[in-house]
């Protein structure tokens, strides 16, 4: 059985809830939201696409967690607390199996995090998902890409390079991501691909600390580089002091992490700056939101982003990166 369009609306209204703050919600032409005084509105957009931005196999939890994920991770680099969302739905047949799954997934994600589906819009045609996520942060506190100065550290949270290492196994055959794996390493690695973890919690305390920050979605050079060019300003980056991965390393793919941990997507961990008299500010109030952070360069005068090894040597640049037009895909 395949559900009209809106049958499937009604499925995931029944799903979504009500609050104070969304006057009016799904059902009507649009949205009314109810803004908290003295903050500012941030919003972001991300579409997801089968075959490109997860395997055509992947379950429709999966699809739903991280179709959420991508979208609250660009809040956290803002340092905004999430708020409202919509989606919008392209699929090729409309099971109720799968969209029930499919809500499963994003609400898992959505409800601890208070974030309220208040409408969007479905249609017949490929796998697709597009996210508008909205948050709020309180007025001139927004953490921006454009406040790095020379002298500031850089920082990372988490283990950047481990959905690398997932997709890399997953396309070379030896990883499956239509569920779960046995090995526990493994499968720790799938759930860095399959459900990135958003760093809401650390962008919130970033409040004040960072004077800049992004997420790293389509590799830390790359990502960085961003911070670079519209702070205009050069970085640094130490690889003794990029953080090693212990489960890719259980898996026996130590080698292949370290080749990945600077270029691949997919991880969405913060990267951000600070000024060096905030070093043990930075870990107090990472520690404070258990949040695994590393400091692993430093900002300079000057354009670009460079890895260097200990002798100094340039092993690679910003020009590393996920590239979303191209035909490779995921």
């Amino acid at each position: 059985m395949s559900l009209d369009e809106f049958g499937l609306i009604e499925r995931i209204r029944r799903r979504a809830g009500g609050r104070a703050d969304v006057v009016l919600g799904i059902g009507d032409d649009a949205a009314l939201l109810q803004i908290p005084p003295g903050q500012q509105l941030v919003v972001t957009a991300d579409t997801l696409n089968s075959g490109v931005h997860f395997p055509t196999e992947t379950p429709p939890a999966d699809i739903g967690w991280k179709a959420l994920a991508v979208n609250l991770s660009d809040l956290a680099a803002m340092g905004a607390a999430p708020a409202w969302c919509t989606l919008s739905l392209s699929l090729p047949e409309a099971s109720p199996a799968w969209v029930d799954a499919f809500a499963d997934g994003f609400f898992q994600l959505a409800d601890p995090h208070g974030m309220a589906l208040i409408g969007g819009d479905t249609t017949r045609g490929p796998l697709s998902i597009s996210i508008t996520a909205m948050g709020h942060v309180p007025a001139g506190q927004a953490l921006r890409r454009d406040g790095a100065q020379p002298g500031d550290d850089v920082w990372v949270t988490g283990v950047p390079g481990e959905a690398g290492v997932a997709l890399a196994l997953w396309q070379q055959q030896r990883l499956q991501v239509s569920g779960s794996a046995s090995d526990a390493a493994l499968e720790h690695l799938r759930c860095r691909l399959a459900r990135p973890t958003p760093r809401l919690a650390a962008g919130l305390a970033l409040r004040g600390l960072a004077t800049a920050a992004i997420d790293v979605s389509d590799g830390l050079l790359a990502d960085l580089g961003h911070i670079c060019e519209r702070s205009q300003v050069a970085a640094e980056i130490l690889e003794d002091e990029l953080p090693m991965s212990q489960m890719a390393a259980q898996a026996g793919e130590a080698e292949m992490f370290r080749t990945l941990r600077v270029s691949a997507g997919d991880d969405y961990e913060l990267c951000f700056t600070a000024p060096a008299s905030q070093r043990e500010q930075v870990f107090e109030s990472m520690a404070s939101v258990a949040v695994r952070v590393a400091r692993i360069g430093y900002i300079r005068a000057g354009s670009g982003v460079r890895l260097v090894n200990g002798e100094g040597t340039v092993l690679a640049t910003s020009r590393l990166g996920f590239d979303h037009f191209s035909a490779a895909g995921h």
